[in-house]
């Protein structure tokens, strides 16, 4: 996950919504320029992107779009499993990074876990990650340990 700016640089309409049967396309095209070096909840195929836009469980997958075209991409997962608290990932395309995608992304996300009852939200991060770590901080994330060698965060948000 990249950082943004504290402010999104927007200039065109801005969209989030959770991936629907006609995202397919726009998931795949975000996925194909997306940096997996800190960030790799699933494969970022379009396979995966044809599963996840007719996914139909409790998680959550999301798009941030602005003019249409897809930006930035989310998830809160863990529901499935029957955690309370559902883990957040986020990830900015490399072509729109800094422009307070992420954060949009992250602030819509912890509106999602709100409204279906979460009163906490955690994430991974890897430790060298100090771009994404930086993010997180600024948006009220605190450190909660280590698991699989990385670092833990969680926030509260109900």
């Amino acid at each position: 996950m990249e950082s943004d700016s504290n402010q999104p640089n927007t200039s065109g309409d801005v969209e989030f919504r959770i991936a629907r049967s006609d995202d397919e396309e726009l998931l795949a095209e975000v996925f194909a320029d997306m940096d997996p070096t800190f960030f790799r909840p699933h494969p970022f195929t379009a396979e995966e992107a044809r599963r996840l836009a007719s996914y139909a469980g409790r998680d959550v997958y999301a798009i941030l779009a602005v003019d249409g075209r897809p930006v930035a991409y989310g998830l809160l997962r863990g529901w499935d499993e029957g955690y309370a608290t559902p883990s957040l990932g986020v990830a900015v395309r490399r072509s729109a990074q800094r422009r307070g995608y992420g954060r949009l992304m992250i602030e819509s996300l912890h509106a999602v876990a709100r409204a279906r009852g979460a009163s906490r939200v955690r994430l991974r991060v890897h430790r060298d990650n100090t771009v994404a770590r930086h993010l997180y901080e600024s948006v009220g994330y605190r450190y909660d340990g280590e698991e699989r060698g990385e670092l833990v965060m969680v926030v509260d948000v109900g």
